[in-house]
């Protein structure tokens, strides 16, 4: 089982920026985490991914973030942070960390970003 939890979220101005964070954390022993990210739920939309990470550093990022959002990890932490700038309003909704590990998925409870126009 991988715990994981998340902060930074809040409520900020369109062209301002945020930074999102999650720690994972399990009871068992050693986490062997292949991959983090980060989605988000907007009000009645799916859910829908932002951007996500390997163990080696490999990014990935939703056409609608390049170049605005920045993913990082630290392994040895067990921490993934998403730096969010330039923030638009369709940015608004409920953030998820998500983690892959032993062929399963979990995910965070989610923090909620609310950019005003």
């Amino acid at each position: 089982q991988v715990q994981l939890v998340e902060s930074g979220g809040g409520l900020v101005q369109a062209g301002g920026s945020l930074r999102l964070s999650c720690v994972a954390s399990s009871s068992s022993s050693i986490l062997n985490i292949h991959t983090m990210g980060w989605y988000r739920q907007a009000p009645g939309k799916q859910r829908e991914l932002v951007a996500d990470i390997t163990q080696i550093g490999r990014t990935n990022y939703a056409d609608s973030v390049k170049g605005r959002f920045t993913i990082s990890r630290d392994n040895a932490k067990n921490t993934v942070t998403l730096e969010m700038d330039s923030l638009k309003p369709e940015d608004t909704g409920v953030y998820y960390c998500q983690a892959y590990s032993a062929l399963r998925d979990y995910w965070g409870r989610g923090t909620l970003v609310t950019v005003s126009s």
